[in-house]
């Protein structure tokens, strides 16, 4: 990797740290075209009704929530108890695979993995964010991707695709924008919902709900927790309507 590369995935790691404090402000609202995002999720309706649930959560560092106050910050961990509180009597289990640095490739690893040995009704595949820092090519992120999405298909597991992190040095740094597109019409073809990370974050940094990159150092932590807990509700909007429309 290039020294740029290297700094820019130096910052896009490091955006997530602080210490444990408690984030104010205005509430992470959801822009009104957010509903055009959900794609029915009929795996996920039927392991609703027929006892326990397990999610996968599949991508790079922020499923494990660095810089947050500890794992169940994290989005994994808020969306299992969210949808928890909107299932209640359900047994909800949201897995979380992957870490740091782990690219669509790994992903693939990963996903073969826990498709043998596990009978996932959802699975939320993050990507996108390590591959543009890297300079993977666009295509070659697609092609695992569509590996990838055609195995989950054929486990009969619903998938919502999550795309990128949103920050102004990463937007500045790296040629975000091929991967983006790619990401949305990987998912289109195949079918399946994508979370508008990317646009829901840059519309809460707009809004003043959350804004990790200006936000002090005493409060990051504060401000990854809101962060992580905005897109979890985000999520639960999307996978309740999702069901929703598979009922």
């Amino acid at each position: 990797m290039s020294r740029k590369g290297l700094a820019v995935w130096a910052l896009a790691a490091g955006l997530l740290v602080g210490a444990p404090a408690r984030a104010s402000g205005p509430a992470c609202d959801l822009p009104s075209d957010f509903a055009q995002s959900a794609r029915p999720l009929p795996a996920l309706a039927r392991a609703l009704e027929r006892g326990p649930v397990l999610i996968l959560a599949l991508g790079s560092g922020s499923i494990t929530g660095p810089g947050s106050s500890g794992p169940e910050a994290a989005w994994p961990g808020r969306l299992q108890a969210l949808l928890s509180e909107r299932y209640p009597g359900r047994s909800i289990e949201v897995a979380v695979r992957g870490g740091r640095g782990v690219s669509v490739t790994d992903h693939l690893a990963l996903l073969r993995e826990s498709l043998a040995s596990e009978t996932p009704a959802l699975i939320l595949w993050q990507l996108g964010t390590v591959e543009a820092v890297r300079g993977m090519d666009p295509d070659e992120m697609t092609e695992a991707l569509r590996r990838g999405l055609e195995r989950i298909r054929r486990r009969g597991a619903d998938v919502i695709v999550v795309d990128q992190q949103y920050s102004r040095f990463l937007r500045a740094n790296s040629n975000i924008e091929p991967y983006r597109e790619k990401l949305r019409l990987a998912a289109a073809a195949a079918g399946a919902a994508l979370f508008p990370r990317y646009d829901l974050m840059q519309h809460w940094v707009e809004t003043g709900a959350v804004d990790l990159e200006r936000t002090p150092r005493p409060g990051r932590a504060a401000a990854v927790d809101k962060l992580n807990d905005c897109v979890a509700r985000a999520l639960a909007e999307l996978i309740s309507r999702g069901v929703a429309e598979a009922r």
